[in-house]
């Protein structure tokens, strides 16, 4: 029988199988709070300078003459990043983005090659250890390499963590194991902002938050390889053997499975050098697939970052902010698992709808003034915006990992993530942006993500 045939014997969705997916989607709400730290850990609160005379004044003059005005414990107020020093910030925000297109370079190909378990566990691992070197670091240049060191290995165990959930079910399933861990990383969010408000402190805070991934890579060391990597590689005993592990657990009878024999591929024949990154090169389907999934999931990156990533500058409780930002997210969910398994709607024509939604929605920030006292706010339009380009970036997850092969499914998964990941870098800097639109006219605090926006519709088009 085919790896198909085998999932519908052993269970597709079985008691285990429920049980493996649930550590790794709960797998998210850690990477969730690694993605999002320095949103609270890098406020920056309200400061008053006391007059100099003389020229201007040195970083170090300027620290000794600062007074805070509000009782925040951040980076900022640690290292009085502040003025000159206020690109840092941001800066942090960009080098952990740019550990994530590394890693997901890295990591997609190699699990292609060695498997998804160990590249999974290691990555884990050291992100663990990095995220405690965040909540320790000496100096802001240690705390900035470790933000990037901690994006390297998150952006490679989020890419394997989303591909084994999907290969642990049957592909009927696929849909509701890529949903729910977009979902949980959403609530990952909000529970971070809520985190935030109960530990203000930001190496607590960064300590708290890290020691999650600590419990989360204690579960995942007893999960099994993924069989379909398994078989894909022609290592088909080993396949059966952990599918038969599945199927006891499920309190099915699998003793008489028996998979198809695939010839196993010596190094540098054809069958050997199928998968891999160029492959998506010279395939000219999978080319043009790969250039638009590429150019999808970068401006779903930039809207979706840009609008979080502020989401302490707008008015109100910064913590409160947060939650919102991220709990906006879930209605979207239960929309997508609707939408995507109708024949009248589909991966295809759901996710250009809410592309499309998303898109008007920020674009309709800019007609609205910012204290308009209007029913129809700019925060609710930027709400939309984010609930939108939400499901959008769903879809793009679940639609992206079907239409890949086994053989290449990392890889592909890691070509379009990389893309993602330069809207990623490119959105911490887009809170920033909002004193150029103030002095431009456009005063809404929601309006800085219209460049993003922008290049977003001219992609529907």
């Amino acid at each position: 029988m085919d790896i198909e045939t085998a999932f519908h014997t052993v269970g597709e969705f079985g008691p285990y199988q429920k049980r493996a997916v649930t550590v790794l989607v709960l797998a998210q709400v850690y990477m969730a709070c690694q993605s999002m730290l320095i949103v609270l850990v890098g406020y920056t609160p309200e400061y008053q300078i006391e007059k100099q005379d003389g020229g201007p004044a040195g970083h170090r003059e300027l620290q000794q003459h600062v007074t805070f005005t509000e009782d925040v414990d951040s980076i900022v107020t640690e290292w009085v990043l502040i003025r000159q020093q206020a690109y840092k910030v941001s800066l942090a925000g960009s080098l952990f983005f740019t550990g994530l297109l590394v890693g997901n370079v890295v990591f997609g190909p190699l699990s292609d090659k060695i498997g998804r378990r160990p590249v999974y566990l290691t990555g884990l691992f050291f992100e663990v250890i990095f995220g405690y070197l965040t909540a320790l670091a000496p100096s802001y240049e240690v705390f900035a390499a470790s933000r990037l060191l901690v994006g390297l290995m998150n952006g490679g165990i989020g890419l394997v963590c989303f591909v084994l959930a999907q290969e642990y079910v049957g592909k009927s399933y696929w849909a509701v194991t890529g949903t729910l861990t977009s979902m949980t990383f959403a609530v990952g969010i909000a529970l971070f902002g809520a985190l935030g408000y109960f530990v203000r402190p930001w190496r607590t805070l960064a300590t708290v938050a890290n020691s999650s991934g600590v419990l989360f890579f204690l579960l995942s060391v007893t999960l099994p390889e993924s069989p379909r990597w398994l078989y894909s590689q022609g290592q088909t005993a080993r396949a059966e053997e952990v599918l038969r592990f599945i199927a006891v657990r499920n309190g099915n009878n699998a003793t008489n499975l028996v998979l198809q024999r695939v010839g196993a591929a010596k190094p540098g024949s054809p069958a050997r050098n199928r998968g891999g990154v160029l492959q998506l090169a010279v395939h000219p389907v999978l080319r043009l697939r790969t250039m638009v999934l590429m150019y999808v999931w970068y401006c779903c990156s930039l809207v979706y970052y840009g609008l979080t990533l502020g989401a302490s500058d707008t008015s109100g409780s910064r913590f409160v902010n947060v939650a919102m930002y991220g709990l906006v997210e879930l209605p979207a969910y239960p929309l997508c698992i609707y939408f995507i398994n109708k024949s009248w709607a589909g991966r295809r024509k759901s996710m250009a709808c809410f592309l499309c939604l998303a898109g008007s929605a920020c674009l309709c920030t800019t007609l609205i003034p910012e204290n308009s006292g209007s029913p129809l706010s700019v925060t609710s339009l930027a709400l939309l915006g984010k609930l939108m380009v939400s499901a959008a970036f769903n879809i793009a997850y679940v639609y992206t990992a079907e239409l890949y092969p086994t053989v290449i499914r990392n890889a592909g998964l890691g070509v379009c993530s990389m893309s993602c990941r330069v809207g990623g870098i490119l959105a911490p800097f887009v809170p920033s942006m909002k004193q150029r639109f103030n002095r431009s006219g456009r005063t809404t605090s929601e309006g800085k993500t219209q460049n993003s926006v922008d290049l977003q519709d001219v992609g529907l088009g």
